[in-house]
């Protein structure tokens, strides 16, 4: 047999070297070193051991058992980004497994960062490497429990496990599954970020829909400062009214037009704007 990586087995200590134990299975060894042990071996005892390959592509053995193996799902934390290569995570043993790019984001900006985490399990790349791979759709659908419907209007915290232009799909802390709609959103959140809403939608699959905008109280302020901010940034004038068209709204304020209306007459209210010739002035 060939051990197989990514695994535990049980196996026999054969003898002790100066850098640790020489470790077998049937007729296949690994080493076991002396700072991958949690105590003392002796000849023929026997050990569980996660195996995983070294730097340079050896068979090694750690006494630390991870939750992430082959096959095996669990959250991990992410540790180091490298720029078209990939995110590093933290399975609980001394060597950090890679995300390749391959299974990430397009776009770079929308990566995990350092202390993000993602639901993966082990993999292997063509030269036989273990590899973390996030979590498939499939995947999540098996791991997620039903919410209830009285988490309706409800604050809600989540990691995101995908993200597009369109919208972000997040596992909740209590296992939900969670979509936020792009217009629910001010910006992309990351892969992996773990995000603070409220809950919009429990529906009838026992998934939620979330949003991550205040509500519309709280958000008046918020968006009447965007406005004027824009407003400050183009010597005070801006070719926006209350009339325009929604998608150019959202594509320059990232808000709805009913947003930017309420926005736009708070500050009409106050005299700090106002529309002329379809314009809107700063006062």
């Amino acid at each position: 047999m060939t051990l197989p990586l990514g695994t535990i087995q049980t196996m026999t200590v054969l003898r002790k070297i100066d850098t640790g134990y020489v470790l077998q299975k049937e007729m296949d060894e690994a080493l076991l070193h002396l700072n991958e042990a949690e105590n003392e071996l002796e000849e023929n005892e026997t050990v569980d051991v996660f195996l995983y390959n070294d730097k340079k592509g050896n068979v090694t053995a750690t006494t630390a058992l991870p939750s992430v193996q082959m096959d095996a799902y669990d959250w991990a934390e992410v540790v180091e980004v490298i720029p078209k290569l990939g995110v590093f995570v933290h399975i609980g043993i001394a060597k950090e497994m890679l995300v390749s790019v391959d299974d990430l984001p397009l776009y770079e900006d929308v990566w995990p960062k350092a202390g993000d985490k993602l639901l993966v399990t082990l993999g292997k790349d063509q030269n036989g490497r273990l590899l973390a791979i996030p979590a498939t759709e499939g995947v999540i659908a098996r791991e997620i429990e039903l919410a209830p419907e009285d988490l309706l209007n409800k604050p809600i915290s989540g990691w995101v496990y995908f993200t597009s232009r369109e919208g972000t799909a997040i596992i909740t802390t209590d296992d939900y599954r969670g979509f936020i709609h792009h217009t629910e959103r001010k910006e992309e959140p990351r892969l992996g970020e773990l995000v603070q809403g409220r809950v919009i939608e429990v529906k009838e699959d026992g998934t939620l829909n979330v949003s991550l905008r205040p509500l519309k109280q709280d958000s008046l302020d918020e968006d009447a400062d965007a406005i004027t901010n824009h407003l400050q940034a183009n010597d005070g004038m801006i070719p926006f009214n209350d009339k325009s068209d929604p998608e150019d709204i959202r594509g320059t304020f990232n808000m709805s037009k009913a947003a930017f209306k309420r926005a736009l007459g708070r500050l009409m209210k106050q005299g700090k704007v106002e529309q002329r010739e379809g314009n809107t002035y700063l006062l």
